[in-house]
């Protein structure tokens, strides 16, 4: 399975404006998307366990993770198996972190429409 959209515009939540490429590609996981703005890739995967929100910046990375049913805390990783730094409640305070890692304004992460729900 495999879709490539062309530039979908999008306001951020301090609303600095952008542009994704939305791209779907097939994989492991139940769900796979990617967006990516500004010289930041995020995705978006659902595992057989969790849901996870990867952001790749510059050679660092940072992950963004729920259980899958989506009522647990987030926790904030630097890899997708790698050692939880953080839980948070709020999706807000996960991105915080995540954009810290990356050195970068939360505002500049681009966030796919499917992650938009995690932490609530």
């Amino acid at each position: 399975m495999g879709w490539e959209g062309t530039p979908v515009p999008i306001t951020f939540d301090r609303g600095e404006t952008g542009s994704y490429e939305r791209v779907r590609t097939g994989g492991p996981t139940m769900t796979d998307v990617q967006v990516e703005d500004g010289g930041i890739t995020a995705r978006y995967a659902v595992t057989e366990s969790e849901r996870r929100l990867t952001f790749e910046r510059e050679g660092r990375t940072a992950v963004v993770v729920q259980n899958r049913e989506g009522y647990a805390m987030l926790k904030v990783r630097r890899s997708a198996e790698g050692d939880e730094l953080e839980r948070y409640y709020g999706f807000e305070m996960a991105l915080d972190h995540a954009a810290e890692l990356l050195g970068v304004s939360p505002g500049n992460l681009p966030v796919p429409d499917e992650a938009t729900d995690m932490g609530t």
